[in-house]
């Protein structure tokens, strides 16, 4: 499956960061689990901000913790930004499934949940705002009060409350408060559910990234202070509205529509975005159906269950009369990944047919046409790495994969058994590899002794493994270079060594004289 240019744009963006910060602390692969950060900020920092909140007097409440320079001021701007990182945060990890075609199927449930998250964010922070009841507070308040009256929920219009005959009752703000406290509760429960089909589900980043969110969010604090709006005023139209376009982007817009074209218009584009699971999914391919098993070559292992990064494959009795546990996988979880095809030592798992042994039947075809010699370099990666175009550029042997986390370890054996002499593996970033793990346990399989691993007698000179995305081919091409040569410069040593061979020449050259 070819990425999309979305995926290629991205790749580029990946490619910059991974220069910066290298590959291991791009905060653009931690984007997911930066969210959860910001969220655990918001909540110890609300924390404190709730203790010292007055529904009778909210503007005077806030401007209290606002004059408490060294403590209050500083955690409500660490709150601040912390609110408006989560909606990037958010909107970045929700760009990236979508760019690496991971909303679709077994996926469908992150994908939702974490449409609803985002959503549950952005309420929360609109209520935020409307507890400090400042200028900015006023604008939304009657915002909102206008497109709630197009529903039948209320008895009376809501819009009378704003109208400055009198007081805003102390309800009105302990609506929105019980809303600000209750919604973090059920951003919780959607983050339970947005992780709930995933094995090891990574909830927190690196640490170095997780400490320099931090720590960039404390200096931001400190540096960019947070000031107080004038206070709302229902008798006067604000003439000074600060306002936060994180979350409130859609004033300007929705101020100038009829309310019931903004709830259309809003019905539309969350509908929308709950169907793009269904609405960007390609027309199945091998490696989009679920893994089957062989259940007469399946040797109860187990290494397939440990392997598979969303708890699709469990060991359960065999139903063939023979002993012991056999691998079965859940379609309705299963994600087509292919890892569970490197997983296997007997090759007998994989989606729609597709295992080691039919594999091990491209390699052979792969070779029968190339013919490498030990001077060549074989490059093997799928069309989400630089593999293809550096290839084409430098006029490489190229194996095509659909995935390096499915790639069996005979792969790289055949290869080098054959003549080749070297093999390039080329991956996604381990960090956010589009299976998940797949590029970990590859790495493991190669070097580490993992299972399906690759056999002791293979020369592990003769083999590389090179992370680099489709933004990174000035980087895959020096690795390459850099290999090739090592390669060449192994060749010569083995022929300058070679005595055996040189014994046989000697030997027919003698033959031939006599």
């Amino acid at each position: 499956m070819e990425p999309r240019a979305s995926f290629r744009w991205l790749s580029r963006l990946d490619a910059l960061a991974n220069r910066v910060y290298t590959s291991r602390c791009n905060p653009l692969y931690h984007s997911g689990a930066i969210t959860i950060v910001l969220l655990l900020v918001l909540l110890l920092t609300g924390l404190y901000l709730l203790l010292f909140y007055r529904l009778g007097a909210p503007y005077a409440s806030v401007a209290r913790i606002n004059d408490q320079v060294w403590v209050g001021r500083w955690l409500r701007g660490l709150h601040r930004f912390a609110s408006d990182a989560s909606v990037i945060a958010s909107l970045v990890h929700a760009f990236r499934m979508y760019a690496q075609r991971r909303t679709w199927g077994p996926r469908t449930l992150a994908w939702v949940s974490g449409v609803f998250l985002l959503g549950v964010i952005l309420v929360s922070g609109w209520t935020g705002y409307v507890l400090v009841w400042d200028s900015f507070a006023q604008v939304l308040a009657i915002e909102g009060a206008r497109l709630l009256d197009v529903l039948p929920i209320f008895g009376e219009p809501m819009a009378r409350s704003f109208s400055g005959e009198s007081t805003l009752p102390s309800g009105f703000f302990f609506l929105n408060l019980f809303a600000h406290i209750a919604l973090p509760i059920g951003v919780a429960a959607l983050i339970w559910i947005h992780v709930a089909r995933v094995a090891r589900p990574v909830l927190l980043p690196a640490r170095p990234v997780l400490w320099s969110t931090i720590t960039a969010l404390f200096l931001l604090a400190l540096v960019w202070p947070l000031s107080m709006a004038p206070p709302a005023d229902l008798l006067l139209l604000p003439s000074h509205v600060p306002t936060d376009w994180f979350f409130a982007f859609w004033l300007p817009l929705t101020q100038r529509l009829p309310a019931w074209t903004v709830w259309l218009l809003s019905t539309v584009l969350v509908a929308f975005s709950l169907a793009i699971p269904w609405v960007t999914r390609r027309r199945a391919q091998p490696l989009d159906t679920p893994a089957e098993v062989n259940q007469r070559v399946c040797t109860g292992c187990e290494q397939c269950v440990k392997d598979c990064p969303y708890e699709a494959i469990e060991m359960v009795a065999r139903t063939d009369g023979r002993p012991g546990l056999v691998a079965r996988v859940d379609a309705a979880l299963c994600t087509s990944c292919g890892i569970c095809i490197g997983s296997c030592p007997p090759m007998a798992i994989g989606p729609s047919g597709e295992t080691g042994r039919t594999q091990l039947a491209e390699v052979k075809a792969f070779l029968a046409e190339q013919q490498p010699t030990a001077h060549d370099v074989v490059m093997v990666g799928c069309a989400w790495s630089a593999a293809r175009a550096e290839a084409e550029q430098c006029g490489a042997r190229f194996l095509s994969v659909p995935c390096i986390g499915a790639m069996h370890s005979s792969t790289v054996e055949m290869l080098l058994r054959s003549g080749a002499g070297g093999v390039l593996v080329v991956a996604c970033p381990e960090h956010d590899g589009r299976t998940r793990e797949g590029v970990t346990w590859t790495r493991e399989r190669l070097f580490d002794g993992r299972k399906a691993d690759l056999k002791e007698r293979v020369d592990r000179r003769r083999i590389r493994l090179v992370q680099a995305t489709i933004g990174e081919q000035a980087q895959l091409h020096n690795a390459a270079h850099t290999f090739s040569e090592e390669i060449n410069a192994l060749a010569d040593e083995n022929a300058a060594f070679d005595i055996i061979g040189i014994c046989k020449r000697n030997q027919a050259l003698e033959e031939a004289n006599s």
